[in-house]
Parts: C-alpha cells; structure tokens; sequence
C-alpha cells in the first residue's frame, strides 16, 4: 500500500499565500501525493508548476457552504477546468439534504458533471450535519449520477471524516469511490479510513503522515 497515492495535499485556509502553494506543491512533487487541493484562484499557478511531474490539480466548487445557485457551481466548474483543474470536489446545498429534496442534489451534480466533461468530480455531502439516514440517501442520489466519488467533508464543519460515515458511503454508494477528509490526524487513521473504503484522503498533513507524526487536521 502506497500511502503517498490516496493523499490530495490540501491547502484550503482562507488565509492562505502564494509561498503556502508553492510550499504545498514542493512537498506534493516530493512525496509524489495523488493531487494537491487549492482554491480556485489558484489553479493557473498549479497548473504551471506542476505540468509534467505527475501531480494533478484539484480545486473546490460551491465552496464551504455549498448553498451557492446551480449556475453558480457551473460557472466555476467551467472556469476552473479552463485554467487547469483537473478534478473537481463540489460542495452539495446541505439544505435541500435536510429537506430531503435528492432528485433536486441528483440535478445538481448531474450540471456540474456535465460542465466538468472528462475531469473527475467528488460531491462533498458534509457528513457532520447529517444523520445516518441522511448519509445513505444522499448516497443513494450520487450513486445515480456520473460523479467518480462522494466525500466526506470540507473541513469548515464542527467534524470530519468518520469511518462508520466511510463505510455507510461505500455501502450505498454503489460502486462510487470514497474521500475521507477532516480529521485525519495519524497514519493509524489513514489507514483506518483506507480499510473502512476510503480511496483518496483530504489532508492537510499529508507529510506528517507519511512520517507518521500527529497532523494537525484539515
């Protein structure tokens, strides 16, 4: 078991710089992580710099909250795929999951697939803010659609990745693949997230693991 291919080496603060990025792709190139996670803004920057190394680049639409229009999401799925993404972690509306409106999130995803064309998309459900019920059906819905995974989390909830949550997801998900992110803070949990049908991880402390020292979360 490669560790280093289920990590997307994430940088997702608010308060982050180009030296944040360009420190994140360096460690990223060295360790050979599957992608690194940025914002958005800065996709070009990636995109240049990691052209050829193997490392691909994934960035986030509807991001934190998730509540922003369809047209919206669209839109930034597009320009992100233009400036260089190669995968995309889309936030659902975590509203219409609490109000049980799937088919409303079915058409949702099935938009920002369609704009993704041939890239890969990952819907984040949120999981803290859900309950069981809530985690299967909405696992259910992205099982209908082209999405590639269901994720676990953006990281600005009050919790992260669990893994009775990772493998209620690869349960119902039938067949979509599983991303733990949030929360992983020790090689132990890795693995643990790996064994429970996790196949790509969110972190942050995507080098502390590998060393097998305490992260320091998402």
């Amino acid at each position: 078991m490669k560790l280093n291919e289920y990590i997307d080496h994430t940088f997702l603060r608010p308060t982050g710089t180009l030296a944040d990025i360009d420190t994140l792709i360096d460690e990223a190139i060295q360790y050979q992580f599957k992608s690194v996670c940025v914002h958005p803004v800065f996709v070009p920057h990636c995109r240049q710099r990691l052209e050829g190394t193997g490392v691909l680049v994934c960035t986030v639409v509807g991001f934190p909250l998730g509540q922003n229009t369809t047209a919206t999401k669209v839109f930034e799925t597009l320009n992100a795929i233009h400036n260089g993404a190669d995968e995309i972690d889309m936030v659902i509306n975590i509203g219409d999951a609490k109000m049980g409106h799937w088919e409303r999130i079915k058409e949702e995803i099935d938009e920002v697939v369609k704009a993704a064309g041939n890239h890969l998309v990952k819907v984040i459900i949120e999981t803290c803010y859900l309950s069981k019920e809530e985690i299967i059906e909405v696992s259910k819905t992205v099982a209908k659609t082209q999405a590639g995974f269901i994720k676990t989390s953006t990281g600005f909830g009050p919790e992260g990745a669990k893994v009775e949550d990772v493998k209620l997801m690869k349960e119902y998900g039938a067949g979509k693949e599983v991303k733990a992110s949030g929360g992983v803070r020790s090689q132990a949990d890795l693995v643990a997230m790996i064994q429970a049908g996790a196949t790509r991880i969110g972190t942050s402390s995507g080098v502390k693991l590998l060393r097998d020292e305490h992260g320091d979360g998402y």
